[in-house]
C-alpha cells in the first residue's frame, strides 16, 4: 500500500522534491481509504506548512525534532534498548525479515529507521503490514503524545500509523507515561560537549582524552569479564 510510501515521506528530511509531490501523495491517501478525511486533513495541513515554509525553517525544525532529540528518534529501537547489544541483535532479525521479503538494504541507514520500515511496510499485503506496525505501536503512541507535548504537527504523522495498525495501546497510559519523563535528561545524552573559548585548546584535548581513556578502561573491565575465547555458552550472546 502506497499510504505507508506516503507516511515515510512525510518523516523525511523535508526536501523541495517531497512538497511538489504532495499533491500526488494527498490522492493516494484517499484512493487507497487508509486513513479516514480527519486524519488526512492533518496530513495535509503538514504537507502544506512545509511546502510554504522557508527550507531553512522547514529544515531546522526537522532537525531539531528528530536528529537532535532522543526522545524523538526515528529509530525504533533506540527507544527500547537505547545503545545496548540487545538492539544490535534486534536490527539483525529485522534485517533478517527484509531480506525474506525481498528487500535489500542499500543505503546507509540502520533497519530500524522508520521510514525505511514503512517503505518495508509499503511492499508487503496490507494484514502483514498492519501486524508488523502493531508491533511497534506503542512506540509510535509514545512518539505521538511527546510531539504533542511539542505543538508539533507532525505528531499527525503518528496518530494515522496508530489507527492503520488496529492495536490498542492505552492512551490514558501513554499520557502518564509522557508526563513522568523528563525530557532534558532524556536529550542531554546527545548533546555535544561545547567548544570552550575560555581554554586553551590543549586544556580542551586534555578532557577529551581523559573521557576517551574511561571508554578504553570500561572496555577493558568488560572484556576481562567476559568468558574465556572457544568457550561455548551454548546461544549466541544478546
Amino acid at each position: 500500500m502506497l499510504t505507508f510510501k506516503v507516511l515515510s515521506g512525510l518523516l523525511l528530511y523535508p526536501t523541495s522534491e517531497l512538497n511538489q509531490a504532495r499533491a500526488e501523495m494527498l490522492a493516494i491517501l484517499e484512493r487507497e481509504g487508509l486513513v479516514n478525511e480527519s486524519l488526512i486533513e492533518g496530513l495535509r495541513s503538514l504537507m502544506d506548512r512545509r511546502a510554504v515554509a522557508s527550507p531553512l525553517d522547514a529544515e531546522a525544525e526537522y532537525v531539531a525534532l528528530f536528529d537532535c532529540s532522543r526522545s524523538l528518534s526515528l529509530h525504533l529501537f533506540e527507544h527500547i534498548h537505547g545503545d545496548s547489544r540487545e538492539r544490535g541483535a534486534a536490527m539483525s532479525d529485522l534485517m533478517e525479515q527484509y531480506r525474506r521479503r525481498g528487500l535489500e538494504i542499500t543505503a546507509d541507514e540502520l533497519p530500524d529507521y522508520l521510514p525505511l520500515f514503512l517503505e518495508f511496510l509499503s511492499m508487503q499485503p496490507l494484514e502483514d503490514a498492519r501486524v508488523m506496525l502493531a508491533e511497534v505501536a506503542d512506540i509510535l503512541a509514545l512518539l505521538q503524545a511527546r510531539l504533542s507535548e511539542r505543538s508539533s504537527q507532525y505528531a499527525v504523522v503518528f496518530r494515522v500509523l496508530c489507527a492503520i495498525a488496529k492495536a490498542h495501546v492505552d492512551p490514558a497510559a501513554v499520557a502518564a507515561a509522557v508526563a513522568a519523563e523528563q525530557p532534558v535528561d532524556l536529550d542531554k545524552e546527545w548533546e555535544e560537549a561545547p567548544v570552550r573559548f575560555d581554554l586553551p585548546l590543549s586544556d580542551q584535548a586534555a578532557g577529551e582524552c581523559r573521557i576517551a581513556a574511561a571508554m578504553v578502561e570500561r572496555m577493558e573491565r568488560e572484556i576481562a569479564g567476559a568468558d574465556p575465547p572457544g568457550k561455548s555458552t551454548g546461544e549466541i550472546e544478546r
